[in-house]
């Protein structure tokens, strides 16, 4: 199946993911509003992009639970892009070109890349990106929506950050937005019960459907019984564009300005989103299969040129860039779902409510929404996966601590940047310690190399190289290395020179014949 380039969803597990795939949709559908206003976008620009990633990725992904649309952490990209591009119509044949770009990334093998990110770090951004969504949701589940629901930067464009927003949505809390937060919580915690679970029809009907359907009826009874506390304005409410007639709906399409294809400044933008949107799709795909049930490996080279083909179409119809999305994966995996049919489905749900309940779905309030993303992001960062790290040590936790506080304070992008070093440290720090081992007997010394040294391991020769006594007798032993460096092999060779001056006497062991594996 990894080598077919389009994977039709199969139906064996259509009752978990056809459920999963409406969860899906109720979270993605209010992000790809969100990040197409933050974006300076057209906000059908997003939802095109929604589409694409669940009608046409998702077909050709390399991961069956990968989620993708538009992303949160291109948002400040588009947005610049789009005003020194002067025109949506120019940045649209920005994102086509990405596509191809990547397209070229998926062939030449660069999804190796997410393989050499340690799995530390890994772990700590999906416990990042839960207390961050948990955060930043807290706000919309009280009633105050300054900020577009699918943000996850620690500062934003309002001049806040994360815990100053927390301090005025406490300040301005909405009596409707908080009733409808906690029947919210309440009948999501309830269906996880096992009693609850033993029920054979809330397999069928998924619990964040009837917390959308709960929130609409409780909000259009205040405004029945309590019109002044009732969520009217559109902050307050989903808000998609609706479409009077067929050709009002089509219209909402946009063809880019090809015109702009051989502008320098517009292929400039699109390899930034290539680059950009890669590294956030590897990243998504790594996190994902970690959070896979079945722990199946996905294809990352077939998943980079599955994003290419899905940008090159969202660009042509006039949709956002598209990525790998973390929280629509996790939510996603929480819902249930064993296939890429919940992607699927959740893009198909969506470009047919768009079109036929546009009016309908503007009245869900963002609380409802808010709640049950309070729910992902505390299963994603739950205690058990904290102390888990906790007991691996330092060399594990410290990264993901690391990366935890680096994400939840900076961005996506930054906090594993930031992280990576950390792990890296580690890394570097653990070889380090653990390739030279020198065993004395009186004069004669042995010292043995261990499977892999490099250039990182040469303060250490030198090091156990200037401890060597006059008059001694050295056994070099390389029998365990399978790499050498040349600069490890430079350090002995200098070494040899100094020792006929000490008296210092030297034999190789399956050394020099390592030089040929370089």
């Amino acid at each position: 199946m990894a080598n077919n380039i389009v994977t039709l969803p199969g139906f064996q597990s259509a009752k978990r993911d056809i459920p999963a795939g409406i969860v899906v949709f109720l979270v993605a559908l209010p992000l790809c509003l969100g990040i197409a206003l933050a974006s300076g976008a057209p906000l059908f620009s997003g939802v095109i992009a929604g589409v694409i990633g669940g009608l046409v990725v998702s077909l050709l992904s390399g991961s069956e639970l990968s989620v993708s649309g538009p992303a949160a952490g291109l948002a400040v990209i588009v947005a610049s892009a789009i005003a020194s591009l002067g025109s949506f119509e120019a940045f649209t044949v920005a994102v086509m070109l990405s596509g191809f770009v990547q397209l070229i990334f998926g062939l030449l093998r660069a999804g190796m890349i997410g393989d050499y990110i340690p799995n530390s770090v890994i772990k700590g951004m999906l416990a990042a990106i839960g207390i961050v969504i948990f955060l930043k949701q807290i706000p919309h589940a009280l009633g105050y929506d300054r900020d577009y629901l699918g943000d996850e930067a620690f500062l934003q464009s309002d001049q806040l950050n994360t815990f100053t927003t927390l301090i005025e949505a406490f300040s301005n809390l909405s009596i409707a937005a908080v009733t409808i937060s906690a029947v919210s919580l309440l009948l999501l915690l309830l269906w996880e019960r096992p009693f609850m679970k033993r029920m054979a029809w809330t397999g069928i009907i998924p619990a964040p459907l009837l917390v959308v359907i709960g929130g609409v009826i409780i909000n259009e009874a205040f405004g029945v019984w309590s019109p002044e506390l009732k969520l009217r304005s559109s902050e307050h409410l989903v808000t998609l564009p609706v479409a009077s007639s067929p050709a009002d709906f089509f219209s909402m399409f946009s063809l880019p300005d090809f015109g702009n294809a051989l502008n320098p400044e517009v292929w400039i933008v699109a390899a930034t989103i290539a680059l950009v949107g890669s590294i956030e799709t590897l990243l998504c795909i790594e996190a994902t299969d970690k959070l896979d049930p079945e722990k199946r490996i996905s294809d990352t080279n077939r998943e980079l040129r599955a994003q290419g083909i899905g940008n090159t179409i969202s660009g042509l119809l006039g949709g956002l860039p598209i990525t790998s999305v973390i929280v629509r994966s996790s939510a996603n995996v929480y819902a249930g779902a064993r296939t890429r049919l919940s992607s699927f489905v959740h893009g198909l749900v969506m470009i047919v409510a768009v079109a036929f309940l546009a009016a309908l779905l503007n009245r869900i309030p963002l609380a409802a929404l808010a709640s049950i993303l309070l729910v992902v992001g505390y299963k994603l960062a739950s205690r058990r996966i904290i102390m888990d790290m906790w007991s691996r040590g330092a060399a594990d936790f410290i990264p993901f601590f690391v990366t935890v506080v680096a994400i939840v304070f900076t961005d996506l992008l930054t906090g594993i940047c930031i992280g990576f070093l950390a792990g890296i440290f580690f890394v570097v720090r653990s070889n380090y310690h653990a390739a030279i081992t020198v065993v004395r007997e009186g004069d004669n010394l042995l010292m043995r190399f261990g499977k892999d040294m490099s250039f990182v391991n040469k303060a250490a020769l030198k090091r156990a190289l200037r401890r060597i006594p006059d008059n001694a007798f050295l056994i070099v032993d390389g029998t365990k290395s399978l790499y050498v460096d040349g600069d490890i092999y430079e350090t002995i060779r200098e070494f040899e020179t100094a020792a006929g001056y000490r008296g210092i006497r030297l034999e190789y062991h399956n050394f020099f014949d390592k030089q040929l594996k370089r």
